[in-house]
């Protein structure tokens, strides 16, 4: 399989190659090793995986201002995520930045990572629900997918590869790369659908009120109304527009109505 994909790559350097003026001059000896790299870089393991995601989000930790355990921010969210261990046997450890962009993410590894100004404008229940929803990906295993796409995507860019069994660290550009292939990145219907339910299980599992999953879905659709532009990045990143908000509402509140669960006292 390795030496077929090779060939591929070899063949569209090749052809890349003989196409271009004759004028121009090649390093022939740096393209094959960047195809070597590129080889490298589509045959990663899961260990090598795993070691990517962990220098990934050590690397957003340390660009980003981590709210410390004394923040009114961090103790919030460890009140808010109290009982929620771990996702489908990942462990996960949760931290807030203090940021002004509204946004969150979870990371393969079981990092969530929460922005102060996404807590700014969220109550608890709404934010359970963005964190319920962003640990279902995190369990069915979509947030590892998508992050390996999205290395390989700057891999493709940027020759990211493995050395002696060792993963290469990742540079600054090839972080930047990546961060930007994470945001425009975009889950399926059917992830999307299964997030939600196992957000929904989980937080119910955990003794939290499931509610949060309609709330958040709810608090969500009133953002895009208010921001007059639906596609804005970190509205995507938080839950994709396929099904459509209006639909998931829906199936998450009937969903509470059926289990006999009493709404949130105070939501709307």
């Amino acid at each position: 399989m390795k030496d077929r994909v090779f060939v591929k790559v070899f063949v569209l350097l090749v052809c890349t190659v003989m196409s271009v003026p004759v004028m121009a001059q090649f390093d022939f000896n740096r393209m094959m090793s960047g195809a070597a790299k590129l080889v490298k870089a589509v045959t990663l393991t899961d260990e090598q995986m795993a070691e990517y995601v962990k220098e990934y989000v050590a690397s957003m930790d340390a660009k980003n201002q981590v709210c410390p355990d004394n923040n009114v921010y961090t103790i919030r969210l460890k009140k808010l995520t109290s009982g929620l261990g771990d996702a489908d046997g990942i462990p996960l450890n949760f931290k807030v930045y203090h940021v002004t962009d509204v946004n969150a993410f979870a990371c393969a590894d079981g990092s969530v990572r929460v922005f102060s100004a996404l807590m700014d404008i969220m109550t608890d229940e709404e934010l359970l629900g963005v964190i319920g929803h962003e640990i279902g990906h995190v369990a069915h295993r979509d947030s590892k997918r998508g992050f390996r796409t999205a290395l390989l995507t700057s891999a493709l860019k940027d020759g990211i590869s493995s050395q002696g069994g060792k993963v290469a660290e990742l540079t600054d550009s090839q972080i930047g790369a990546l961060t930007e292939a994470l945001v425009n990145a975009r889950y399926s219907q059917k992830q999307e659908c299964d997030a939600d339910d196992y957000g929904y299980e989980f937080l119910k599992k955990a003794g939290k009120n499931p509610w949060a999953m309609a709330l958040s879905f709810q608090k969500l659709k009133k953002l895009q109304e208010d921001s007059g532009a639906p596609n804005m990045n970190f509205l995507n990143q938080l839950f994709s527009t396929h099904p459509d908000l209006d639909k998931r509402i829906v199936r998450m509140e009937e969903r509470a109505l059926s289990d006999g669960i009493k709404k949130p006292v105070g939501s709307k």
